[in-house]
């Protein structure tokens, strides 16, 4: 198993923000979308973990009309982007963006329906730290959709899945999604992690070859 190699928590610059809202994501976003809205059809007060450029919530405004989405990122410099694309989506009345810190968020305990977030855990160094706070916020009976990058098992595997889905894009977006995978979690670490939290493990499951996800509900 590859050991695990840490990256960057925040995005530095405004070139990275803008390599990453380049690389197309579409496609993950959708399955991403599609996949919480068959698990939890009736989304009302959303809180999305690590939104970077907000692509995430835009995708969730035009499938589902019903939600309002407070969306959370570190970086500003992926906010400035999201801001731009928010705007250009119509989604400004239904999504509002903050700057906050996932491991200390300044919200009331039990304050959201739902809370979900696409790759961000493995930018954590101590990934306990923002699924604890994850539960605090979500409400009882409310549910919590984590997905993020699972680690290869080995440097083949790795290789295989840089080229595989990274292969058009430029050699800064190939390095950061090479290391967002060494810097992933196991499907093993994260279940230990939930487990550890008082959740079912059970509940995270590999869902792509590349992806692991946590669906769970807090307890009523």
């Amino acid at each position: 198993m590859l050991e695990r190699t840490l990256e960057t928590e925040v995005m530095d610059t405004f070139q990275e923000a803008v390599d990453y809202d380049a690389m197309d994501h579409q496609a993950v976003n959708a399955v991403f979308v599609d996949d919480l809205l068959q698990f939890a059809p009736d989304l009302q007060d959303v809180l999305d973990v690590g939104t970077g450029t907000a692509q995430i919530p835009i995708e969730l405004c035009r499938k589902h009309l019903g939600c309002r989405i407070m969306a959370i990122d570190l970086a500003h410099h992926m906010l400035d982007i999201a801001r731009y694309n928010l705007e250009a989506a119509g989604c400004t009345s239904r999504v509002q963006l903050a700057q906050v810190d996932a491991k200390a968020m300044p919200f009331a305990d039990g304050m959201f329906d739902a809370v979900i977030s696409n790759s961000i855990v493995h930018h954590i160094p101590e990934p306990r730290e923002v699924l604890r706070e994850m539960i605090r916020v979500v409400a009882p009976g409310g549910i919590i959709f984590v997905r993020d990058l699972q680690r290869p098992a080995d440097e083949a595997q790795w290789q295989r899945l840089v080229d595989t889905y990274a292969a058009d894009c430029n050699e800064q977006q190939r390095k950061m999604f090479g290391d967002s995978l060494q810097a992933a979690l196991t499907l093993q670490e994260v279940q230990q992690l939930v487990a550890d939290l008082g959740w079912d493990p059970a509940a995270v499951t590999t869902t792509s070859d590349r992806h692991w996800t946590w669906a769970g509900r807090q307890r009523s």
